[in-house]
């Protein structure tokens, strides 16, 4: 499995958003930008955490940032979360699991001694030449937003 680090060159990709147009990582060049890879859309930590970055959007990109996230979820899954919550920003369908393989965040999960594989709720910052800047593994779903600006100061 890959184990990305600050420094590496973030994974290319092309995929779906929420309204079935394809988006590249290639599409944000000369932005910098938050790639947040969340499990499940309306569920309780992925819908703190999108909201987060949503209540939080317009101070993101008045410092220069994109907001994109990811889940295995579809596209049609995608709307709904966006439309339910207003978000403002691309969420990315990966239902064929490339994305999430790439960034090495489709791991082992064990609930209830039920092991499975699930996405990792993980933060990558990207910068304008798709350097990765730094990595966050230990998301706070509430004060998602707040842990990007307090790295990116």
């Amino acid at each position: 499995m890959t184990t990305l680090k600050e420094g590496d060159k973030a994974p290319a990709f092309t995929a779906k958003d929420q309204n079935g147009k394809e988006v590249s990582l290639a599409d944000y060049k000369g932005k910098n930008v938050i790639l947040y890879f969340y499990p499940k859309d309306d569920t309780p930590g992925c819908t703190a955490e999108s909201c987060d970055f949503r209540d939080n959007y317009q101070s993101l990109l008045s410092k220069g940032f994109e907001v994109i996230g990811v889940s295995t979820d579809d596209e049609k899954s995608h709307k709904k979360f966006e439309t339910k919550y207003s978000l403002p920003f691309t969420l990315i369908a990966d239902n064929e699991l490339k994305i999430v393989e790439a960034y090495g965040v489709w791991v082992e999960k064990n609930m209830y001694g039920k092991k499975y594989m699930g996405t990792a709720r993980t933060t990558f910052i990207i910068d304008a030449e798709g350097v990765i800047t730094h990595v966050i593994s230990k998301v706070d779903t509430k004060a998602s937003s707040q842990q990007v600006l307090d790295l990116i100061k």
